[in-house]
């Protein structure tokens, strides 16, 4: 459980990296002050193939891959079942979405969006951080 409500970490969505390759100023300012603080930063293996497209425009978002403190959350069999079955009751298609809400709740982790439409619909719960 998380101290004082707060949650224990991030989880980001396609939104929130490709706002960093953007350099959304928030964003960079959100994840600087997370990486100071020591608070962990998760991103779940469909994000990076939703937003990995290479190349030398995504420098900030291969820098936040490459950081030792940033966890790529994998899409094992045991994860992807539940995935399915979270997509089955939540009716969302979107197996990205559902990943990165399960990820998040499973955490006690907030997620960094520019989606939160989508998230509440996969988990009406989740604390969300726009971008």
């Amino acid at each position: 459980m998380s101290i004082n409500g707060a949650p224990k970490g991030l989880t980001l969505d396609t939104g929130a990296l490709l706002a960093l390759e953007r350099g959304d100023p928030r964003v960079r300012a959100l994840l600087r002050r997370a990486v100071e603080k020591g608070i962990s930063i998760a991103v779940p293996a469909g994000v990076v193939a939703q937003s990995w497209r290479g190349g030398p425009r995504q420098a900030r978002v291969a820098r936040l891959l490459g950081d030792p403190a940033v966890y790529v959350s994998p899409l094992d069999e045991i994860t992807a079942r539940a995935v399915g079955l979270l997509c089955g009751r939540s009716r969302h298609p979107d197996i990205v979405d559902v990943h990165v809400a399960l990820h998040a709740r499973q955490g006690d982790q907030a997620v960094v969006t520019s989606d939160p439409d989508d998230l509440r619909a996969v988990d009406p719960g989740l604390r969300l951080i726009v971008v």
